[in-house]
């Protein structure tokens, strides 16, 4: 009897569609929030609303791990991301620090140094981490359980175009 093994979700680099998932959550919630909340930055609310979502969903323990398991495959892209911890109640610390700015995969579609008003920015960093959270969600809660866990986040984002599994689109 043969054993396969699975090794989706770990591959040693983002998905490309997982980074481009992460970019258009992190693009609409610097558009919305622009003027509102200058201070925070987008990176933060997206996991923040992350966090409490999940949170709410499936506790604090279990968001908490999954967010340790996507900080630790985000630090395999991203070196530099050991500064960052999550704590046990799943807040994000150190995400920033002595970090350099700027999306080189991404183009222009936002421009870092200049969108939100003085809003604080991390870059790649912010986006591994992300996508690797959004990867994480749909290897475990599935495509549709994802989907519809973020329309509830972001009701006004838009996740039409994006097929993950069997080329269904989300």
């Amino acid at each position: 009897m043969a054993i396969e093994i699975c090794d989706a979700g770990l591959e040693m680099t983002a998905p490309l569609e997982m980074r481009d998932l992460a970019l258009r959550l992190l693009t609409y919630e610097a558009n919305v929030c622009k003027a509102s909340e200058p201070a925070e930055s987008a990176i933060l609310r997206v996991y923040g609303k992350l966090r409490q979502s999940l949170g709410e969903f499936a506790g604090t323990a279990a968001f908490h791990s999954l967010a340790s398991r996507a900080l630790a495959m985000a630090r395999s892209e991203i070196p530099s991301l050991r500064a960052t911890l999550v704590s046990p109640d799943g807040a994000l610390n150190g995400l920033g620090q002595g970090l350099g700015k700027g999306l080189s995969e991404f183009g222009p579609e936002i421009d870092l140094e200049k969108d939100g008003a003085g809003e604080q920015w991390t870059g790649d960093e912010g986006i591994i981490l992300i996508a690797r959270l959004l990867g994480l969600l749909l290897l475990f809660l599935g495509e549709a359980l994802t989907f519809r866990l973020l329309r509830v986040i972001w009701p006004g984002a838009t996740f039409d175009d994006f097929s993950f599994e069997n080329g269904r689109k989300a």
